[in-house]
């Protein structure tokens, strides 16, 4: 594990800085930019959706919509980024973020080619390595989809990550 991160009260991360503690790649990298970390509480980041995105073309050609499980995805990225910054880790080739739930998940309105989604996360808890956020995702100020998510952390050599937060 790489734990050279900065733990600034508030910060912003480029692609660049997001590839840092994400493994997700195109065409599953959800999260273009950071714009707001409070690390340990919350998180502001937008998806920038384009007509050029792969699932577009199944979903729906006559009507192009972002699946609502690639909404949630964004979310849990989004929610990653978070976690990491607070353990103050950057993960290595190792490290796996798994879901363990989602609940209230409600979807609002659909977000088409053009849409900006801006998702703020935040943590509820964090207990026995199991860390639940609220999440909105939303276009121009309107909802679109919301729920809790439940996350963990998990890697080959499990003490390279620790559990909880420093501190908590």
């Amino acid at each position: 594990m790489n734990t050279d991160v900065q733990s600034s009260a508030k910060t912003t991360l480029d692609i660049n800085a997001i590839k840092e503690y994400l493994p997700h790649r195109y065409p599953l990298l959800l999260v273009d930019r950071v714009l707001d970390v409070e690390v340990g509480k919350r998180i502001t980041a937008i998806k920038n959706v384009t007509v050029n995105e792969e699932f577009f073309n199944g979903h729906f050609p006559h009507k192009p919509v972002m699946p609502g499980v690639l909404m949630i995805e964004a979310m849990a990225q989004t929610a990653a980024i978070l976690s990491f910054m607070t353990m103050n880790v950057k993960p290595d080739e190792n490290s796996v973020v798994y879901f363990v739930g989602i609940d209230n998940a409600r979807f609002k309105r659909p977000v088409e080619p053009g849409d900006q989604l801006k998702m703020d996360v935040e943590i509820l808890r964090v207990s026995r390595g199991i860390w639940k956020y609220k999440a909105v995702a939303s276009v121009d100020g309107k909802v679109a989809v919301e729920g809790e998510l439940m996350c963990t952390i998990r890697a080959n050599d499990a003490a390279a990550i620790p559990a909880t937060p420093a501190g908590q």
